[in-house]
């Protein structure tokens, strides 16, 4: 009997001792393939800001002379103004002019990036303090949505793809300026364009 358990311990220890190896080199190749999966999407995150440069300066050229469109940061900026009347996601003339050249932009875009590359362009809504309450909006974050979905849809009905495209309302709780004076006011109510990957 105990030569059997002795047998039966030296069986358990080989299968353990097995086992072990295969969970190391199963540890291995996970480390491996996360070390590749980083540096691929490190690639694309490179690949994506280039293109985003190339966007960016595109627009730039498109719009170049317009003081109410202008770039902070990584975003291009839309004051809302340009696009809609006060309290209103329904488009203006105006608005629906300088979407169509960014409409144009995002189209040739889409043909040069590569298809293995994940990319969005977020369109963020954002709106001053003053609160607003109407049937149609009962607070900002209704409005800086339905500002942001309607130029959402408006690219859509000039050719982007929907699955390229995001529509996000901040309200009143993003601001650029925490300021209270009517220009303060006026440079946190816009619309935001990130080129981002998904």
């Amino acid at each position: 009997q105990l030569l059997s358990l002795r047998r039966q311990i030296a069986a358990l220890n080989d299968a353990l001792e097995a086992s072990e190896k295969k969970d190391q080199e199963a540890q291995d190749r996970i480390k491996d393939l996360g070390s590749r999966l980083n540096a691929a999407l490190a690639r694309q995150v490179q690949e994506l800001k280039r293109y985003r440069s190339d966007f960016f300066g595109r627009l730039r050229e498109l719009l170049k002379g317009r003081k109410d469109i202008r770039v902070e940061g990584d975003r291009f900026v839309f004051q809302s103004e340009v696009l809609f009347p006060s309290g209103s996601a329904d488009m203006n003339v105006d608005g629906l002019a300088a979407l169509d050249d960014l409409a144009t932009a995002i189209v040739e875009l889409e043909r040069s990036i590569p298809s293995e590359i994940n990319w969005t362009l977020q369109v963020d809504g954002h709106t001053d303090v003053r609160p607003i309450s109407s049937s149609a909006f009962p607070s900002n974050w209704h409005l800086s949505t339905a500002r942001a979905i309607s130029v959402v849809r408006y690219l859509i009905s000039r050719g982007v793809t929907p699955t390229r495209l995001i529509a996000a309302g901040h309200g009143e709780f993003n601001p650029l300026d925490p300021g209270t004076s009517e220009y303060a006011l006026r440079r946190n109510r816009r619309i935001e364009l990130k080129l981002t990957n998904r």
